[in-house]
């Protein structure tokens, strides 16, 4: 038993080294999870297991949600849908204080809604927010942060196909994931706006107040809302209130960005043919992940890792907060080195059996539903966390006259309330299974 666990710790070593030398994600955790099962089991159960692996793995009725909202997501993103959020919220919110930046925090809520991608938020809401934040002379550190940071929306207000792929890792039920996420993915938004408020009164000119718009353009842009908010509550609400199921959701959301971007003459065949094309690499990628993260797990399981992690963790002396408080932690650091995406792929196998067999206070499937919200916040505070973060190098691109680290001195405000955000969600895990109880 020594030796195997001798063996899956050198794995262990051996993938953190591969991804340190930039081989992609999906490749290390094959590389490694195949060799380690022929150096434990033989080259015989390596074969055995590739014979069905994919299949099993792809054949999963929960996935085929994944392709429909990341092409729901690469639609929104070319009809111009970015455009019309930001044109509604600026329209309320731009007259105050601060509120072009506040209208672009609420926009990426909006955007995450529908696309469910963190870089795809923060590339699209850059390219549309960031010219009206030029205009009105906001601090290069508020607006390229502002933007950095409303990126991360992206990843937990539902659909979110992170969401959709830990909840088939645990085997938790996909829709309880999506209610669970609803009132901490607002709070985030709304913790964003009072950061907002709060450092324009402390940082005088950093957000003029914009210009008040006519009553003309008000009632424009509010109505420009409507398509946006027909589609999240029909493929959103349906999924909560069991209309339908998250697969045939996803569908229908295609179906009406499809429809919005048609009646708009905003999609030509060629941004159709874009955006099936980049919604056939990132499943693809998506999928080679999840087969690469199955062999790892099969190579670990056998090498007694996770159990071994499960065991040292139990009777390490620390109360099971101050456990959960160790892996939290330490993924926001690991959240730096790699994506999201990657990351929950990578690590839950490994924490998640040291949560199961601690005690707080909640039963299996709603620790489950629990740690999951948490672990997605924090894996995507590594997209605004230094040295690397993600969001910031997307932002960095489109404003390049802006050195990264004023954009960084940016997100520091929103990364110092997401940690409060975290902090209320841990001490109280009701504020999460609020609606999964009041619904199920």
């Amino acid at each position: 038993m020594e030796n195997e666990l001798s063996v899956g710790l050198a794995g262990l070593a051996a993938l953190i080294g591969l991804i340190a030398l930039r081989v992609p994600v999906a490749y290390a955790m094959i590389i490694v999870g195949a060799v380690g099962i022929v150096v434990l089991s033989g080259s015989a159960i390596l074969m055995s297991q590739l014979k069905t692996l994919a299949y099993g793995q792809f054949s999963n009725y929960d996935l085929s949600v994944v392709p429909m909202f990341v092409l729901m997501g690469n639609i929104a993103t070319r009809v111009g849908l970015s455009h019309d959020l930001f044109r509604g919220a600026n329209a309320w919110l731009g007259r105050m204080r601060g509120g072009v930046a506040m209208a672009a925090i609420a926009a990426c809520a909006g955007f995450g809604s529908v696309c469910g991608s963190s870089l795809a938020t923060a590339s699209t809401m850059g390219q549309v927010a960031l010219p009206q934040l030029r205009r009105y002379r906001y601090s290069p550190q508020l607006a390229t942060g502002t933007l950095a940071a409303g990126g991360v929306l992206g990843i937990l207000i539902p659909p979110s196909v992170v969401l959709v792929v830990y909840a088939v890792i645990v085997e938790a039920n996909i829709v309880t994931m999506f209610t669970a996420a609803f009132i901490p993915g607002l709070l985030a938004v709304l913790f964003f706006l009072l950061t907002i408020a709060v450092y324009v009164r402390l940082v005088p000119g950093a957000g003029p107040a914009g210009e008040r718009v006519p009553r003309r353009e008000l009632v424009g842009a509010t109505l420009g809302l409507l398509p946006v908010l027909a589609i999240f509550g029909l493929v959103i609400g349906g999924i909560y209130f069991g209309f339908f199921n998250p697969t045939p959701a996803a569908a229908i959301g295609v179906f009406l960005v499809l429809v919005y971007g048609l009646a708009r003459r905003a999609l030509g065949f060629g941004d159709l043919r874009v955006a099936l094309l980049e919604t056939a690499r990132t499943t693809g990628m998506i999928y080679l992940i999840l087969l690469g993260a199955e062999l790892l797990k099969i190579f670990m399981s056998r090498g007694g890792v996770p159990q071994a992690a499960a065991e040292m963790m139990a009777t390490s002396g620390l109360s099971p907060m101050m456990i959960l408080v160790i892996l939290l932690a330490a993924l926001i650091l690991l959240g730096c080195l790699m994506d999201s995406l990657s990351m929950i792929l990578l690590v839950v196998p490994f924490f998640w059996p040291v949560i199961a067999a601690l005690d707080f206070g909640l039963g299996p499937e709603e620790t489950k539903i629990w740690f999951g919200i948490l672990a997605l916040i924090v894996v995507e505070l590594g997209l605004i966390t230094p040295p690397v973060g993600m969001n910031v190098f997307v932002i960095n691109a489109l404003a390049r006259d802006v050195p990264m680290s004023e954009t960084f001195k940016g997100v520091l405000p929103f990364f110092l309330v997401e940690i409060i955000r975290v902090a209320l969600l841990v001490v109280f895990p009701g504020i999460v299974l609020f609606l999964p109880r009041l619904l199920g």
